[in-house]
């Protein structure tokens, strides 16, 4: 009897000890784009920083999204456990309850900000053969935009401070489904939003002659948007630099998530960023100074990382 309740010790404590380890393991969903996009590539390589940095203490899982107005939505109903992308104009418009955000949300006033990430670039691919070199060259041509995402809403309004609204026949399918359309000569082109290089653009232009689209300064003063320029060389066959618009885009959670995940996934990120930019050169252009673009506090527990880093930080996100 005693050597069996010595043994049955050692399995409870042994039971005691597995489940104590297994709580100590936080699992997080990160929600950030569609797959096969730059920014779902991205939340794939933070979530494999965080794993290792953090010694598998804190687990990401990424889900794919259609955009990040599903982003901001979902984060009402997801918990403490949900980080997300979002570009800080749309964050304001939740906070506030304005369209597509409508009615006030309580919850989205619990948004805090974690760190930023490299900035969504508009990209407008087109076939070399479309004959279309400028956009005023799209009046008649069959485009895609896609759905649901920040890409397809800019491109549409980037079309309507153009002066092509109208002019253009927009193809209702996914954005997926764009490469191939344009391969079979279905479309003569389409628009994405993503951190140059981007993946679908790349995978496109390596298969067949595309060339991007260059906006002018007007058409950039226009769009409200800062100048970006994507460098010659970034894509196959891309010999000229492509003038183009940029967003900033920043990783958030709720007030709900403890300060100590958040302080984690925040450290994870700034530590592992160099490791990241030896296999995509859009990490390089992620520096502190990117703190500014935020427009909501930060998460306590991310703040308490800056503080211990010397990273300074606008008092108005303390």
């Amino acid at each position: 009897m005693k050597l069996r309740s010595i043994a049955t010790l050692g399995a409870s404590l042994a039971l005691a000890f597995a489940t104590t380890v297994a709580s100590a393991e936080t699992r997080v969903t990160f929600k950030a784009a569609k797959a096969g996009t730059s920014y779902y590539q991205m939340a794939v390589q933070i979530g494999e920083t965080v794993k290792k940095t953090s010694a598998g203490d804190i687990i990401v899982t990424v889900e794919e999204s259609q955009g990040s107005v599903q982003n901001v939505m979902e984060s009402a109903a997801r918990g403490k456990h949900y980080m997300f992308t979002s570009p800080p104009s749309l964050i304001d418009k939740a906070v506030a309850g304005e369209k597509p955000f409508d009615p006030e949300e309580a919850t989205f006033k619990k948004i805090r900000a974690l760190f930023p990430i490299p900035s969504l670039t508009m990209h407008y691919v087109v076939r070399d053969d479309a004959g279309v070199k400028t956009f005023a060259d799209l009046a008649g041509k069959r485009f895609v935009t896609g759905k649901g995402s920040f890409g397809a809403a800019e491109a549409t309004r980037n079309f309507k401070q153009f002066g092509l609204e109208g002019k253009l026949d927009v193809i209702d399918i996914e954005l997926s489904g764009a490469g191939a359309a344009m391969k079979n000569r279905q479309v003569d082109g389409f628009a994405t939003a993503g951190s140059w290089p981007a993946p679908n653009v790349v995978e496109v232009a390596a298969s067949s002659p595309v060339h991007l689209l260059s906006m002018s300064d007007e058409q950039i003063k226009t769009t409200g948007h800062s100048r970006m320029v994507i460098p010659k060389g970034t894509y196959p066959g891309m010999t000229e630099d492509v003038v183009t618009t940029s967003l900033p885009v920043i990783s958030y959670a709720l007030t709900d998530m403890d300060d100590a995940t958040a302080y984690q996934l925040t450290r994870s990120y700034w530590q592992g960023l160099a490791d990241m930019a030896k296999t995509n050169p859009w990490w390089k252009g992620v520096v502190p100074d990117l703190l500014d673009n935020i427009t909501v506090k930060l998460h306590p527990g991310a703040l308490k990382y800056y503080t211990e880093a010397g990273i300074a930080v606008p008092d108005r996100l303390k």
